[in-house]
């Protein structure tokens, strides 16, 4: 009975406001957690390649070649979140990859066509990467 007057006295409004907060607060730790995980800007390009080496799986000569390319490859002007992976689904059959994000198109281009960049892949993607596949996102 004292529940049922203190509801009454709350009001309509009031009690909907209470209901509704937990949802609210799960469409903000949302948004949160989207800016957290880096959800690509509309003028972003998402860069990855997935590739194999010509060493044997988690050889010291691939573990340098992978170290050396997050080296070189992240200290280059307007790349973002360089990231590095090995593949773990039996769907596909590349070894490892390469995943960095750019502020926009020219970022990437300029990238693209960065002395270090090209550098790396002239004397080390030519010579020890077997074989690859490049793939480029923007959101739209």
């Amino acid at each position: 009975m004292e529940r049922r007057r203190f509801f009454t006295r709350l009001g309509a409004t009031a009690i909907a406001l209470l209901a509704s907060a937990p949802l609210m607060a799960n469409t903000l730790k949302t948004s949160k957690r989207n800016k957290r995980r880096g959800a690509l800007k509309k003028e972003q390009v998402q860069h990855m390649v997935i590739f194999d080496l010509q060493y044997e799986k988690g050889s010291e000569l691939a573990l340098k070649f992978l170290n050396d390319g997050q080296k070189i490859l992240s200290n280059i002007s307007g790349v973002k979140n360089f990231q590095v992976f090995k593949q773990v689904s039996v769907k596909n059959d590349f070894t490892y990859g390469f995943s960095m994000v750019f502020g926009c198109k020219a970022d990437y281009e300029a990238y693209s066509n960065h002395p270090d960049h090209l550098g790396f892949v002239e004397n080390r993607w030519k010579k020890e990467v077997s074989r690859f596949q490049e793939i480029d996102f923007k959101t739209f």
